[in-house]
């Protein structure tokens, strides 16, 4: 006879569909005090501490500091095991640059720096949160401590890079996969919009989160869950993050969405609240055809003080909204809405406010098509191609210097702006950035030197004053969506990829390789320049059916 099988279970539990994994330091950055065995932490895990004396414990005595790299940004925690018989204190400070880790990083959403107390032969686990760098002190008044190991423990999705991107330029490469795995470390309980700071759900920051995954990952559960998580938690009279804009993101990403996964159950699910807030929007269109968003009015914080960009930029998002809602209005079977979206986004079209030379308010009504993309891009793109722009909507300049034909110019702006945070250390991409900063600064992987400027402590503005800026941001992923979809050229020409068009390019480039997922398996395309001719050869499931 059978016995029953039991298996543990909590009342009320929700299982935790993450993956844990330790991982060791692999550089030690700086040590004070008299240390002694620093070098036996470095590149072991141990996460268990015995009964006995070891014969070479690290020893971090009264006043002592020990300063570790782990390589590359992680989140999750910090696992430190002590084989000591007496209990005591270790001051711990996480960093996602040296310069964070040596000194007091702010505590806004997560704690980066805790005194902890070590147990007699014991193990204690701190943080939650993203870091690359950890400082261990102990407090000069308290016992030496002796540490067996420490090691990370990696928190995150463990998902399959289905998606992948290769040239013959090495940079462009290493950009696809930074920004790959900056969205990656986000998708955590929903998409952040960083694991450091804020650990929130923004819609504005989700739509390059959301392209990033699409074009690298199969698995779409978090998507629906974000989406669903801010629509939610709105009141129908209120805006999605208190923005107006982040409304309009809401609905653009929807519909790409919709279009790269065809799930029209979950389209339909989305009806009552998408109608409502197309008629919302509807009514934000002025008598002359502007844009009237009420308040919070925003695009982007480069922009949070220049009214005249803002407005200028918020005309095209408009309409590429309505261009949104046109779509799915239709494919909701709401003919009557969806031709009154699209005659507001034609009113809207015999506007088109003065961006003042700005270039994110640019690429916006290019986007949108409220106007010329030639002009746009000949006036202002490609003055100071890779200043005045931001990580964030630097992926929407992208875009629309490849609506204007200027790829290669979008490419060079992905290896100067977006290549300079690799070039000073970055393994995941920032909040914000500007190029200016490297005037005369040293890298986030580096102590400080005299007579330079720390590149993550002495700059930004608005929310990215000093330490407070995060250095894994998932907004700045776009590059990775953008070299998928207009250098491998893959992208979806009916919902769900029952259709596909592929149209890769190669300025500059002479051979490229990669793949995107799709809900019937990837699409595997292969290109080389050969000679004045570009041979292409394209691996489609049996579903998908390519227009040429």
């Amino acid at each position: 006879m059978q016995k029953n099988k039991f298996r543990l279970s909590y009342p009320g539990m929700v299982p935790d569909d993450k993956c844990r994994r330790f991982v060791p330091p692999v550089r030690l950055v700086r040590e004070c005090g008299n240390v002694r065995n620093a070098a036996r932490l470095l590149n072991r895990v141990h996460i268990q501490s015995f009964c006995s004396f070891s014969p070479d414990p690290c020893v971090i005595p009264p006043g002592g500091e020990l300063l570790l790299d782990f390589g590359i940004e992680l989140h999750g925690q910090l696992t430190v095991n002590s084989d000591a018989m007496q209990c005591s204190a270790l001051k711990v400070t996480f960093g996602e640059s040296v310069s964070e880790a040596l000194g007091t990083p702010t505590t806004d959403h997560a704690p980066h720096q805790e005194l902890l107390t070590i147990p007699m032969l014991g193990q204690v686990n701190f943080g939650n949160t993203a870091f690359r760098f950890v400082r261990l002190e102990v407090p000069a008044d308290r016992p030496e401590v002796k540490l067996t190991g420490v090691c990370a423990t990696a928190i995150y999705r463990d998902w399959e890079y289905v998606g992948y991107f290769d040239s013959d330029d090495e940079r462009l490469n290493r950009i696809w996969h930074t920004g790959a795995y900056t969205v990656h470390l986000n998708c955590q309980d929903y998409i952040y919009d960083g694991v450091k700071r804020d650990r929130l759900v923004w819609m504005g920051d989700l739509y390059p989160e959301i392209r990033t995954l699409l074009a690298v990952f199969e698995d779409t559960e978090l998507i629906e869950k974000s989406l669903d998580f801010v629509r939610d938690r709105t009141p129908r009279d209120k805006w999605m993050n208190t923005a107006s804009s982040y409304s309009c993101w809401w609905i653009i990403c929807l519909r790409d969405f919709y279009r790269a996964r065809g799930n029209y159950s979950y389209l339909k699910s989305q009806k009552a609240e998408l109608f409502a807030l197309l008629n919302r929007l509807l009514a934000c269109i002025a008598p002359d055809g502007s844009e009237a968003l009420t308040e919070w009015r925003f695009l982007d914080w480069s922009t949070a003080e220049d009214d005249a960009a803002k407005h200028a930029g918020l005309q095209g998002l408009l309409a590429w909204t309505l261009d949104s809602g046109t779509e799915l209005a239709l494919e909701l079977n709401h003919p009557r809405l969806a031709r009154r979206c699209a005659a507001g986004a034609a009113r809207l079209r015999t506007v088109a406010p003065e961006c003042g030379g700005n270039k994110i308010a640019a690429a916006m009504q290019i986007l949108g098509k409220v106007a010329d993309p030639a002009r746009l891009n000949a006036e202002i793109m490609r003055h100071e191609p890779a200043r005045g722009i931001s990580t964030f909507y630097g992926y929407f300049v992208l875009l629309a210097r490849a609506h204007a034909g200027d790829l290669g110019g979008a490419l060079d702006v992905i290896r100067d702006y977006w290549g300079a945070m690799l070039d000073f250390g970055a393994t995941t991409f920032w909040e914000d950035f500007d190029l200016d900063w490297t005037e005369n600064a040293y890298g986030i992987d580096r102590l400080p030197v005299p007579g330079k400027q720390d590149i993550h402590g002495d700059f930004g503005k608005h929310c990215y004053r000093g330490l407070r800026h995060s250095l894994c941001h998932g907004w700045a992923g776009g590059p990775t969506a953008f070299l998928s979809e207009h250098v491998l050229g893959v992208t979806p020409a009916a919902p769900g990829y029952a259709a596909a068009r592929i149209s890769p390019a190669l300025p500059g480039l002479t051979r490229v390789e990669g793949a995107v997922p799709t809900p019937f398996g990837p699409i595997e395309v292969s290109v080389r320049a050969v000679g004045n001719r570009i041979r292409k050869c394209v691996k489609l499931p049996g579903e998908i059916r390519e227009l040429r």
